[in-house]
């Protein structure tokens, strides 16, 4: 029988036909617009689906657009989008922050309301479900010809033991030349400390506290490159005898962000933020990590001058709401640390932003408890590791971590295609060559599924997109072949403050990027994407998703080291157990993701799960619970607690 095309298919050839013809008429432009149709006409068919996947965009309403900086998914299965002033300094200047609570089950919003600039906080997932936010933005910085007042670090001394002193935003500071300088911020100068000896003699010790200041006056006039000692506009008597500033340079050199120390706890079921005690130090581009005792240990960061946080770190204990001081250690801003044992934390190498090149970016090994730090080499491409993504690859089980391309520090133009995984179980670790990826790739997002895949998206050759550099690709990585294969590619370019995190119906959502430029010539600025994309894997195309498994009743609460047992019509055809840990991702760093292994024994129409008992591996907090099938398919994702 001869083939009979349908009328819709005789439509798209006749279609077809015309614009070939008048592309010999208006070429090249037609046939460019040919090429469009036919390949959207290709990623259309249920076998291209099939076997790559679709993406499909997310219709947004207006007033719930935002500039996702951050991504975070709730134990409620929505989505927490924080944006805060959104890299825009004049909603900064305005305080117009932004948080937006996304369900993608009705695709519904919420506005929260947001407190501080929380634009490029450290968070994590906390045992109870709630998301710790820490840190933010105090002061966007200024560069180059827009520094027009001098400006630096003053620390500010008080030699009074009997009283603290608060000096407002705008308290000034004068040099022994009268030269003015004014502080951006408020500042808290605690009580000297007073020790008495056994013979009875008084130590006074001065208190101290930091603060940024700028000169009253624009120009040179007002820099200074000499330490001297400042007395505090207004202050009298013993008060000004007790309180000055002390400085060793105001200068009209670039001056980075500064960070906050504010804290805060979001609940998922009230859906606000909880304001809890303050950091000890202001941080911008910290990383968070939830330990395996539920405390959180708090990383890095730009500190309230702008300068980067010394290895001071820090401890959040979620039962009495404070923090404590931590090993010191120092790395670059947003490291990616992965809990890998008890007080072990695993140094990808990966990074975002702001360290010097040559200080901090080896991997390696860091254990908190003797604060040792065992370097882990191999690693190709080692200039290369800022704006990389890492993953411990699914199972958690198996201890491996692995790191996809990445560029040069800071605005450099390099961009590798390296991947690189390490085994943390043998005798000696070492970084050793994973295939490549299509090409150089600085902030891709990967996102582990729950069929054991790695999904990889977007990023771009050059920093932040420059010369329309964005990758729109997409592939998977497969860790039991060690190798990539084709998905979909997305619609839109992501790249810097771009986010990609699992769904609890196994799709992925991507939101975000912010480039530099938006032409190839570099002569346009950008415009953050506000788009949401969404992409629907394999697993469920082609009818597969009306015949995925679907977990029954079972119990909400799992205890680790214990059975528990979950009904289902298709125990027979269970072939895997996962526990996904929920995402919060921001500058493709996301160190809470992690896949675990559960063993399982199917009986009748029920699975018994055995829960790992290593809390390393199942830290406190909620998990999606997926059961997956003999061809990878897996279950929608029952939420359960391991407290």
């Amino acid at each position: 029988m001869p083939y009979r095309p349908s009328a819709r298919m005789k439509k798209t050839l006749i279609g077809t036909g015309i614009t070939v013809l008048l592309a010999g008429l208006n070429a090249p432009a037609t046939l460019g617009f040919a090429k469009e149709r036919y390949h959207e006409y290709r990623i259309n068919q249920p076998e291209y689906k099939a076997q790559y996947g679709s993406w499909q965009l997310v219709d947004v309403p207006p007033q719930y657009r935002t500039n996702a900086i951050h991504a975070a998914l709730l134990h409620t299965g929505k989505v927490l989008l924080i944006a805060g002033s959104g890299n825009k300094q004049d909603r900064f200047d305005a305080g117009s922050f932004d948080t937006i609570l996304w369900d993608p089950k009705d695709n519904s919003y919420t506005k929260v309301a947001t407190p501080e600039d929380l634009f490029c906080a450290g968070h994590t997932q906390l045992g109870d479900g709630k998301l710790l936010v820490a840190g933010g933005t105090a002061r966007y910085e200024q560069l180059g010809d827009n520094v027009k007042r001098a400006g630096g670090g003053m620390i500010v001394k008080n030699e009074n033991p009997d009283k603290p002193h608060t000096f407002p935003k705008g308290t000034r500071f004068r040099a022994p030349d009268g030269t003015e300088y004014v502080s951006d911020f408020p500042v808290v100068v605690p009580r000297a400390k007073k020790e008495t000896d056994e013979d009875g003699g008084v130590t006074v010790t001065a208190s101290e506290a930091r603060v940024f200041v700028e000169a009253v006056k624009e120009g040179r006039a007002s820099v200074t490159a000499k330490p001297a000692q400042y007395e505090i506009v207004g202050l009298k008597g013993k008060d000004a005898d007790n309180l000055y500033g002390l400085a060793e340079k105001l200068t009209l050199d670039d001056q980075d962000f500064q960070g906050i120390r504010d804290t805060f706890e979001f609940d998922p079921v009230a859906e606000r933020y909880i304001r809890v005690d303050p950091m000890r130090e202001a941080r911008w581009y910290p990383t968070l990590v939830t330990l395996s005792d539920g405390k959180v240990i708090s990383v890095s960061g730009l500190d309230d001058i702008g300068e980067i946080v010394q290895g001071d770190n820090e401890i959040y204990d979620p039962a009495t709401k404070k923090w404590t001081a931590g090993p010191k250690r120092y790395f670059p801003t947003y490291p990616a640390l992965y809990l890998t044992g008890e007080n072990q934390l695993f140094y990808s190498g990966s990074n975002a932003g702001y360290g010097p090149a040559d200080k901090g970016r080896d991997p390696g090994i860091w254990d908190l408890k003797t604060n040792s730090f065992t370097v882990v080499d191999g690693m190709t491409d080692p200039d290369q590791l800022e704006t990389s993504s890492s993953l411990l690859l699914p199972p958690a089980q198996d201890a491996r971590v692995m790191v996809l391309g990445g560029g040069g520090v800071g605005e450099s133009r390099k961009s590798t295609a390296r991947t690189a995984i390490v085994d943390l179980k043998e005798r000696t670790p070492a970084y050793k060559e994973g295939p490549a990826l299509p090409q150089g790739t600085r902030y891709l997002n990967s996102v582990i599924l729950p069929d054991d895949t790695v999904f990889t998206t977007g990023g771009s050759r050059d920093y932040r997109g420059r010369s329309a550099s964005d990758i729109r690709r997409a592939q998977f990585y497969d860790p039991a072949k060690n190798e990539f294969r084709a998905a979909a590619d997305p619609s839109i370019g992501r790249n810097y403050h771009a986010e990609a995190l699992l769904l609890p119906d196994g799709r992925v959502a991507t939101f975000g990027s912010d480039p530099l430029f938006a032409d190839k010539a570099n002569t346009r600025l950008g415009t953050f994407e506000q788009r949401v994309e969404v992409y629907t894997p394999p697993y469920l195309q082609g009818g597969r998703a009306e015949t995925r498994p679907v977990i029954g009743t079972g119990p909400e609460r799992l205890v680790p080291g214990r059975k528990a047992v979950f009904q289902t019509k298709d125990a027979d055809r269970i072939a895997k157990v996962r526990l996904i840990r929920p995402s919060a991702v921001t500058h493709v760093t996301d160190v809470e993701q992690r896949s675990v292994e559960v063993g399982f024994e199917r009986e009748d129409d029920t699975v018994r799960l055995s829960v790992p008992g290593d809390r390393a591996l199942l830290p406190p907090g909620w998990y999606m619970l997926f059961l997956v099938d003999e061809d990878g398919t897996p279950s929608e994702a029952r939420w359960v607690h391991l407290p």
